[in-house]
């Protein structure tokens, strides 16, 4: 346990020019206002706050973050506020302090919507000053340290998964390396402790084996490269039972099979150093093929710099060597605080430069997010740690999470450059835009202006980035259709019991459904969340309801629709309309243009198409006011494919299959999908999904492959 004493001392062996009365001051008020509060260990409240600062002071932090550290937790639990912060300790504490206070407890309930509602405004609040962060991180670091004296064991694995999934990665991402490992293993020991006590036990034998292996290698490496002419410092460590296990996991080895579970770290003075001390490694060592990795040329997002090795070193171990100088070896252990000490304390400096772009990211992301929860989901997306490193046409380097694709570089590069994205080269060569992108990939992105975002790339597209702002551009689409699509159901439903629709009546009921627009009230009505029935009952209360026999025999949406644009051709335009959202194709009767068709309200979905004899249509039959009449456009304007589906018995000769595909290119057809659903000694049974034009079109395809030998039989499949 620090004491006041111990912490002025340590702020003063790197900052002689601290504050000391102002820490002094900070240490009394908060003393004072925790008065005697208890934690759950049943220590004074005030030993946290005094603990966290004593963290910070080890990464030798400013003053003001000290005291902000002393102070963080008066808002929240005392009577303090922020005013009489600002008025006793400043503007700049008040601000940090509001920053780092946790809201009303909120970090300490199990709601999932109040976890993320919290991480939000946290990454708010670091946006404007990274020390919040800092902060919050010393915080969490000392409350997962005590954690084991929280009685409920799920309070307990909540707070360290939150801790695994959440905060471990924000350290990382700001180079705070040391802190990251601590807090994954603390998360580690609560979560899995079977698996971590396995590994300790393993390492704990390799110990005993190998004696005082690592101090033989070390001295080794340090004769051999002082024998190269290349002075270096160099110490040994064994790799965390956190990161053991996840590599582990990842690669799907056994313990005996890692080799970098030792690693090595050489420091020399400056970055030619560096590549000499890795030429004189190689040249006496054994290289074990594909580590290498050059960080210096290349650094990681978050400003890691060093050269990594893969070698047979002293006594046949297989060991990793981290080659840096003491200036990448401050920043890789303590990330932002050491740029802190370089930059001399700047707070707006820090958030310079490519490592904190990831920062405005996940920014940007919080402007595309609807919802608490999708927020948090997307940002746990985009703090995945594997990296890859590409191109753009210029030289500029963007980093991306492993499986990224084109879609995903083109969202790094700009939000505009992403939602017009519509074809791609990687190295000089067109790929599809689901392509996973590779380590050095050079990437280059073809626009088109009027182009929107596709709902099928949020299939592949792995950042949080990506994936918020197709969603956004999917919700407004959805919107929009709604909208038109409720206006049309309630005007319909206001000209079968005979009334005059109005935008005024249907505002007076605005309050009755907890909607603040008349379009919000469409939209309800369009995804089936709110029926058409219901508006028109309470705009007009006792309307006298249809008799329970009537069909789905209704007035044409087209006549419905007076004031959208005018139309001679009934039924709702089909054509255009992005597949998923407010109208789609029963994937029971693949309806095609020629068919009769009609349309089902479906929740969450918006209109369904089927056939007029679809089979799946029965069980609506009880429910008259979810049926639409709905007709296909003009044939001649109908531009896109449909998909049919054809059921086939193919002959199981060889060429049979061959023949099949043949004839539907020759007609024009497309396959899209097949199954085989019955395998039999001459025979093979199996659907095929075509894509098509219109009926006329599957009629020509299915009368060709009726004429060919190979083929015994072939229908449209139904159900």
């Amino acid at each position: 346990m620090i004491r006041q004493f111990e912490l002025i001392e340590n702020i003063k062996s790197y900052d002689p020019n601290a504050d000391e009365d102002l820490i002094n001051r900070a240490f009394v008020y908060s003393m004072k206002a925790h008065g005697s509060q208890t934690r759950a260990s049943g220590d004074p409240y005030f030993l946290h706050p005094l603990e966290v600062a004593g963290i910070l002071t080890g990464y030798r932090l400013d003053g003001a973050t000290i005291v902000t550290a002393l102070l963080h937790d008066t808002v929240e639990d005392t009577l303090a506020t922020i005013e009489t912060i600002d008025d006793m300790f400043g503007s700049e504490i008040a601000k940090l302090v509001d920053g780092v206070t946790k809201l009303s407890q909120i970090e300490m309930q199990s709601d999932h919507a109040k976890q993320a509602e919290n991480f939000r405004k946290l990454l708010l609040a670091m946006s404007e000053d990274i020390r919040v962060l800092l902060v919050k991180l010393a915080d969490r670091l000392h409350n997962m340290r005590t954690l084991h004296f929280i009685q409920s064991s799920d309070k307990r694995r909540r707070i360290a998964t939150e801790t695994m999934e959440i905060y471990a990665p924000l350290a990382e991402r700001i180079g705070m390396q040391e802190m990251k490992n601590e807090l994954d293993d603390l998360a580690f020991a609560e979560i899995n402790p079977d698996a971590r006590n396995s590994v300790l036990k393993r390492l704990d034998f390799l110990r005993e084996e190998g004696g005082g292996l690592i101090k033989r290698i070390v001295d080794e490496l340090e004769h051999e490269l002082d024998a190269g002419g290349v002075k270096a410092s160099v110490s040994g460590r064994e790799k965390t039972p956190y990161s053991i296990w996840r590599k582990m996991q990842l690669k799907d080895v056994s313990f005996e099979q890692l080799s970098d579970i030792m690693a090595f770290r050489v420091v020399v003075k400056d970055v030619d150093e560096c590549y000499r001390a890795l030429g004189v490694a190689h040249n006496i060592y054994r290289v074990v093929p594909e580590r290498f990795k050059d960080y210096i040329s290349v650094s990681k997002p978050n400003g890691y710099r060093s050269l990594h090795t893969g070698i047979i070193g002293p006594e046949r171990h297989r060991i990793e060597l981290q080659i840096r100088t003491q200036e990448m070896h401050d920043i890789a252990e303590n990330g932002v605080a050491a740029h802190w000490i370089y930059k001399q304390g700047d707070p707006s400096k820090l958030t310079e430069g490519r490592q904190y772009r990831w920062l405005r990211e996940l920014l940007e992301i919080l402007e595309n997010a609807e919802e608490p929860e999708e927020f948090l989901e997307h940002t746990k997306l985009e703090m995945f740690p594997d990296q890859v490193f590409c191109f753009t046409p210029k030289g500029e380097l963007i980093n991306l999470p492993r499986h990224a694709t084109p879609v995903d570089f083109a969202y790094a590069v700009h939000t505009e450059v992403g939602d017009r994205c519509v074809s791609a080269k990687v190295n000089g060569r067109m790929v599809p835009l689901k392509t996973r992108l590779k380590n050095g990939d050079q990437v280059d992105i073809i626009t088109a202006k009027n182009h929107t975002p596709s709902p099928t790339w949020e299939r592949f597209v792995v950042t949080g980035k990506a994936r918020a702002r197709i969603r956004r551009f999917i919700r407004l689409k959805e919107y929009d259709q709604y909208v038109e699509l409720g206006h049309a159901m309630i005007e319909r439903a206001f000209l079968e019991e005979d009334y005059p629709f109005t935008e005024k009546g249907v505002k007076g009921v605005l309050k009755t459904f907890q909607k603040e627009t008349v379009d919000d009230l469409m939209s309800e009505v369009g995804n089936g969340h709110i029926s058409a029935r219901d508006v028109l009952e309470s705009v007009y209360p006792g309307t006298r309801k249809k008799a329970a026999s009537r069909t789905a025999n209704v007035v044409p949406l087209a006549h419905a629709r007076t004031h959208y644009e005018k139309s001679d051709r009934a039924g709702i335009p089909i054509r255009g309309l992005i597949p998923g959202m407010a109208v789609h194709y029963a994937g029971c009767c693949h309806p095609l243009p020629g068919d009769r068709i009609v349309g089902i309200i479906t929740t969450g979905k918006g209109v369904t198409i089927h056939t007029i004899d679809c089979e799946t249509l029965e069980k609506y039959n009880d429910e008259p006011e979810r049926w639409i009449d709905v007709s296909w456009q003009d044939e001649t304007d109908i531009k896109e494919a449909h998909v049919s589906r054809i059921y086939l018995t193919v002959l199981n000769v060889p060429g049979s299959l061959g023949d099949l595909s043949n004839v539907i290119a020759r007609n024009n057809g497309n396959i899209s999908n097949l199954k085989i659903i019955s395998r039999q000694a001459d025979f093979f049974d199996m659907l095929v999904d075509i894509e098509v034009k219109d009926v006329k079109h599957l009629s020509e395809i299915i009368a060709a492959l009726r004429a060919t030998p190979a083929i015994n039989s072939v229908e449209r499949a139904r159900g």
